[in-house]
């Protein structure tokens, strides 16, 4: 089988923990980013515009690509079974965050209620960086099923080439 045969080299996998790091940090400054742009609003006629992902704290679940990032990095350095698997839990943990946040993003997008003349400009720009960080998540999104493919091909080699010499004794036995 193909998928059986694959390997991802011990670079390419410091690569995807750096990349999934990088995303994480580049989320959570996007917080930080947009808690400034809303906290400076002037309450207006029609009010703030506070979308549902600022309300939820969507950009702050970087951190979970940290983490993820870091654990990748770790594993790849000391590859036991025990880091694979949180390395491979994390990188779900990540998608399943990836596409709430997705879904989270597009229905903030597809709405847009008024809002007073003085908040518009910082409401657009808002939503200018809902729109970048919607290519971020897929990016990470992407990132994260890669390299959850690639461990579970790791784990399955590494449970094969375990239960081998056990087999190869029974066989030499008779």
């Amino acid at each position: 089988m193909a998928c059986g045969s694959t390997q991802i080299s011990r670079a390419d996998s410091f690569v995807l923990g750096t990349i999934q790091i990088m995303l994480g940090i580049f989320n959570v400054l996007m917080w930080y980013f947009l808690l400034v742009l809303y906290m400076g609003q002037i309450k207006g006629v029609f009010g703030k515009y506070e979308p549902l992902t600022y309300k939820t704290g969507c950009t702050l679940w970087g951190v979970f690509f940290i983490l993820s990032g870091a654990c990748i990095i770790k594993a790849t350095k000391n590859p036991t079974r025990s880091l694979i698997v949180s390395s491979l839990s994390l990188d779900i943990l990540c998608m399943i965050v990836t596409l709430i946040a997705i879904i989270l993003t597009v229905v903030e997008l597809s709405k847009f209620h008024s809002v007073s003349y003085k908040n518009y400009g910082q409401a657009k720009l808002g939503r200018e960086v809902s729109r970048v960080l919607i290519t971020v998540y897929h990016l990470e999104f992407c990132v994260a099923l890669t390299h959850s493919i690639f461990m579970c091909a790791s784990l399955s080699r590494r449970h094969s080439s375990v239960s081998t010499p056990v087999t190869e004794e029974a066989e030499s036995a008779m």
